[in-house]
């Protein structure tokens, strides 16, 4: 890369400028910056996937001397948004697809989906739906794909934001085999560096007019750290504040109750019988290991799904003077100020033109003023830090921004009951620290939060109690 850039067509500003770096085969480099400042963009320049009619590119760009679209089967990409990547309706089709395209044998094709699925932990059926996979478990499918192709650059943008901590560890073991055997080149966009930092042989930090840093992990100068985390860069053994309550769970009342309760869509697997409550001015942590069903869980204490088996109960003061204490029974202006859901995937939930008038949907919905309305967006853009595009198209956003965005819409609401499904991914340390605040503010003026996260800061931050999911069975 030689002064490369690019802008999108929709933005007034370039999203990345001056990136000048050479990159060798076999290195590990490690792709860092804050939030929205580009990295996710170079990946996809990389394997040559952005279009002409997305924007211009400035300067120049190749792999092996030649342009990155005429690099065919060289470079093989993760994206940051595993829906994005599902193609075919059954796994095995799914991994296969790639391999097809580049004219494997058929023996061959089928030798190194099994070797992939076995690499990344996918114990599933060929035959199984990809519909009916867990975020995680679709995360996993990507990266299945990309190494049946054994290309030589494998890039992976954020491949851990929707794993469980095992996972994360088997993820990073298999890349570890993958390419001491192949001796494949990897380039990684990722926000928490802890784990990749002693696999990495490289970091390279972007900033916003060009390389912020350049080298190898060991040789970060300690004047430079300081600079990069200033910039929000993740480094590693970065120390989190805790935003707990310090007062006893007994002092605050029951919103929802969940007893005997089952959950799961309607043709996939059951969910363990669980009894739990969601408590007002608490925060309540549900995790677990990937498709162990804390999706399908978020959804029907929102209201969106309805229980398999047992019992959701809103409290008095929950349900108003509303007829039936079932959220699911209740209509979408009913649940509005009552509950909130903030989806795993955020462009599943945008509505609007523009960050600001999405940001705006649910105030105007509850009848407020356009003075009140305007206020309430305004701190919103500030503290998501997304003032300087609250004019851009939601699906025009980074990854992390639009995480923001959709965690924003929510908040924008003020609901009794948040229910927030992966908040804290593709977050950079200060965008993290202010989500964390915005979501304890609002648990400590008495709103009840039930976050599904594998951020296992996060829970150390904020959680007051943890519903830990297991397969056959739940901790409480």
């Amino acid at each position: 890369m030689q002064e490369w850039g690019w802008q999108y067509a929709a933005r007034s500003t370039p999203a990345l400028s001056n990136i000048s770096c050479e990159i060798t085969a076999g290195e590990r480099v490690l792709l860092l910056g804050a939030s929205g400042v580009g990295k996710s963009t170079l990946l996809r320049a990389v394997a040559g996937v952005l279009g002409e009619d997305e924007g211009a590119q400035h300067g120049t760009l190749t792999i092996d001397a030649v342009v990155p679209h005429r690099a065919r089967g060289k470079v093989g990409l993760v994206l940051q948004d595993p829906e994005n990547q599902v193609i075919l309706e059954r796994v095995g089709d799914d991994v296969a697809f790639g391999c097809e395209n580049l004219g494997i044998a058929r023996d061959e094709i089928w030798a190194r989906v099994s070797r992939a699925l076995e690499i990344v932990g996918l114990d599933i059926d060929l035959a199984h739906s990809t519909s009916q996979l867990s975020g995680g478990q679709k995360q996993r499918l990507a990266l299945a794909g990309v190494l049946a192709m054994q290309p030589e650059i494998i890039a992976l943008d954020e491949p851990t934001a929707n794993l469980d901590p095992v996972g994360a560890l088997s993820l990073r073991k298999a890349l570890v085999s993958v390419t001491d055997e192949t001796g494949a080149t990897v380039v990684m966009v990722e926000h928490r560096s802890d784990l990749w930092w002693d696999f990495a042989t490289r970091i390279i930090v972007l900033g916003s007019d060009g390389v912020l840093w350049d080298g190898a992990p060991a040789l970060l100068p300690p004047e430079t750290a300081e600079v990069l985390e200033a910039a929000g860069v993740w480094l590693p053994d970065k120390k989190i504040l805790s935003r707990k309550r310090q007062d006893e769970r007994d002092a605050h009342s029951v919103l929802l109750s969940a007893r005997n309760l089952r959950t799961g869509y309607p043709a996939g697997q059951l969910g363990q019988p669980l009894n739990f409550d969601v408590r007002a001015g608490q925060v309540l942590a549900i995790t677990g290991p990937n498709g162990v069903g804390k999706t399908a869980l978020a959804l029907t204490l929102g209201g969106l799904i309805p229980a398999r088996e047992g019992e959701l109960s809103a409290s008095p003061e929950l349900q108003g003077n509303l007829r039936t204490n079932s959220p699911y029974a209740w209509r979408s202006t009913q649940l509005l100020s009552r509950m909130g859901s903030v989806f795993q995937a955020p462009e599943q939930q945008f509505i609007a033109g523009t960050v600001r008038d999405e940001l705006a949907a649910g105030p105007r919905a509850l009848g407020l003023s356009r003075e009140e309305v305007d206020t309430r967006v305004d701190e919103l853009l500030e503290r998501l830090h997304l003032s300087e595009l609250s004019q851009a198209h939601p699906f025009t956003l980074s990854g992390g921004q639009q995480r923001r965005l959709s965690v924003g819409t929510a908040l924008a609401t003020m609901p009794r009951v948040l229910i927030l499904d992966e908040p804290t991914f593709g977050q950079d340390a200060r965008t993290w620290t202010e989500m964390v605040s915005l979501i304890s503010e609002l648990r400590d003026g008495g709103h009840a939060i039930v976050a599904i996260t594998h951020d296992e800061d996060f829970v150390a931050a904020v959680a007051d109690s943890v519903l830990a999911l297991e397969v056959g069975r739940e901790q409480y």
